[in-house]
């Protein structure tokens, strides 16, 4: 019987569209239709260190619907995101900008990346938004990345 019940709590969750981070590493899709498989990531403030793998679950290559997973606290995401229209391919990133607080290369349909970086310096609470840098992505692709 308790087995029932995990199985329905499992997927309760894996269908809200959140990711809570026991482990200290997530898994995050996007498509060819400019979603994110999650618009919430929850991570642990004890991990010390979090790994963010990006799949891209579509079929289209890169330069036509490229995406990568950009961190930003939330009140610089969408000046982030505009300056990294100006910047262009490769990374669609401002270079050197202290307000990308991590980032992954940008990827085409069938590709995987990932990024490990050092959430330390992350206030647990604080508001932090992860993003698409590619063109006109980061207004669908972006979601709440919460440090508890």
């Amino acid at each position: 019987m308790k087995t029932i019940f995990a199985i329905v709590a499992l997927a309760a969750w894996s269908m809200s569209g959140t990711a809570y981070g026991q482990e200290c590493s997530q898994t995050i899709d996007g498509n060819d239709l400019i979603k994110f498989s999650l618009t919430e990531m929850r991570v642990s403030s004890s991990c010390g260190e979090v790994t963010i793998t990006l799949r891209h679950t579509g079929m289209l290559p890169a330069n036509a619907m490229g995406h990568n997973w950009v961190l930003a606290a939330t009140a610089d995401y969408i000046p982030v995101a505009q300056a990294g229209q100006a910047a262009g391919a490769p990374s669609f990133l401002p270079a050197g900008d202290s307000r990308v607080l991590a980032a992954t290369a940008i990827i085409g349909g069938g590709e995987e990346t990932s990024v490990t970086f050092d959430i330390s310096s992350l206030q647990a609470g604080g508001d932090y938004t992860f993003f698409c840098s590619f063109p006109g992505h980061y207004v669908l692709m972006n979601g709440k990345f919460i440090v508890e």
